[in-house]
């Protein structure tokens, strides 16, 4: 019993999906603190002060640099004829 070879349809475009992945907001712990003290002790409290101020701290320093981009999908794009035998349609 010989079986046959699975042949897979052509590809439109060769491409690697990103994953999604949502970046982290480092702030985000010491404003729901802030909110949290606002909730327990009142908008205006004195209390809240020193949380306050590390949210500001938070927010005022810069931000990390951006990760450069991810170039596989470029170089996939120009090697796809010589990997389809050059049967590329648009």
């Amino acid at each position: 019993m010989t079986h046959k070879p699975i042949r897979l349809p052509p590809l439109r475009a060769l491409r690697v999906r990103q994953a999604n992945k949502a970046e982290e907001n480092p702030c985000i712990a010491v404003m729901s603190s802030v909110l949290a003290c606002w909730a327990s002790a009142g908008y205006n409290s004195a209390g809240c002060a020193t949380v306050e101020n590390a949210l500001r701290a938070c927010m005022d320093a810069p931000k990390p640099a951006p990760k450069p981009n991810n170039t596989i999908n470029y170089h996939l794009s120009r090697f796809q004829e010589r990997l389809t035998q050059g049967k590329r349609k648009k």
